[in-house]
Order: C-alpha cells, then structure tokens, then sequence
C-alpha cells in the first residue's frame, strides 16, 4: 500500500492505486445495508488521491453510471471490472480533448483506455487542482510519448501535431517552421528530446480537468 507522502510528492505510475485496493480487507456489512466500500477501502483511496471520502464517492457513481450493467454497487471485494474506452471518452471532461484516447491509454493498466475505477481515480486525481506541477508534468510527457520509448522524437512531435489540428493540416504544414528548427535540435539529443530536459516546454492544457462538478 502506498503512503500518503509519497503518493503526493512522486510521480506515481498508472496502476498506483490498484495496489491500495488489493491489500484491503473484505466486505461487510451494516445492518441491511450493502457498503459500496469498506472503511478501509475509503482511508486507502484518500491516501492514494488528492481526494475527499465526498469527492471519492462522487466520482465512484461517476464511473458506475457509465457502465451501470457492468459495474456493480458493491466494491468491498475488490471485482475485476473494466469500463471501456468507448464509455470513457464519452465523458464530458474527455470528449472534446484530442488526447482523450492517449489520456486513457497511459492512465489504464494495459495501455488500451478501458479502466478499472482505480485506473479511473488515477487518472481524476492527477487532473484536479490539488495535483503538484511536478506530477500533471510527469504523465504529461507520458501523453505526448507516443510510442512509450522515454523520449520526445520527431514521430511523437508529428502525432502532437495531428492531434492538435485534428488531422487538418497538409504534409507540407507538418514541416516545423524554419525559424524554430534550430533552437529544437539544440536541444534534441541524437534525434530525440531527453525527458530530463522536457520543462522547457510548454505544453498544451491536456491535464487540466476540473473533477469538482
């Protein structure tokens, strides 16, 4: 189980919060009613987040409703659910972004955009308010990695550009003006951009998600 501390000082990797749930104890319940979650679940997932009990459950009832036949009221044993991707980036907060299908790919534990509610909760936590600069930075680089080789390359940087301009732009348009080459490649090592030297940029607002509708 992580630590509170660490979970909000280092970047953590997706699947953080996974595990959190697998080291919890298991369901009970209080009198007739059926618990959504034990109250060791709720302790785990507030060290684990940047989240409130309140704010974990709002977004609980978020991701059930996205799938209501396929996620079910009880998670105080832990199931094995997955929402899919087609669900995820459906959501109001996703579905105008052009990263949303490499948001939701870095955030799940396969890499194929269908997540788990720790995926899920992973994922808002990182894009609240609450997370540090230093973190929202660190899976930002992991976004626009594209082919997940550590590194910023030309490749990378053309997927970018698609995403950006929605696949609008001619051949030509993707060549990088000719006053910005040269202060590129100074920073570029052997062809690719070193993620040590990535706070240079500024990316576009790709983690910016208010979670507290």
């Amino acid at each position: 189980m992580c630590s509170s501390l660490a979970t909000r000082v280092a970047p953590r990797r997706p699947g953080a919060l996974g595990a959190c749930s697998r080291a919890l104890t298991a369901a009970f319940t209080m009198g007739n009613k059926q618990t959504v979650f034990t109250h060791e679940q709720l302790e785990a997932y507030q060290d684990c987040t940047f989240f409130t009990r309140k704010e974990i459950m709002r977004l609980f009832y978020r991701y059930q409703d996205l799938a209501p036949q396929l996620v079910p009221l009880d998670y105080t044993s832990c199931p094995d659910v997955k929402v899919p991707y087609e669900l995820i980036g459906s959501m109001p907060e996703l579905k105008d972004n052009p990263f949303r299908q490499r948001i939701a790919q870095v955030f799940s534990d396969d890499g194929d955009g269908h997540m788990t509610l720790d995926n899920f909760l992973d994922m808002f936590s990182v894009m609240s308010e609450m997370a540090p600069r230093d973190l929202k930075a660190y899976y930002a680089f992991k976004i626009y990695d594209f082919n997940d080789d550590g590194y910023i390359c030309a490749w990378d940087l053309e997927q970018t550009v698609t995403k950006l301009t929605r696949g609008e732009l001619s051949a030509e348009e993707h060549l990088p003006h000719p006053h910005l080459r040269a202060p590129w490649r100074s920073r570029v090592r052997g062809g690719r951009r070193d993620p040590s030297l990535h706070c240079g940029i500024r990316p576009p607002r790709v983690l910016g998600i208010n979670t507290r509708h």
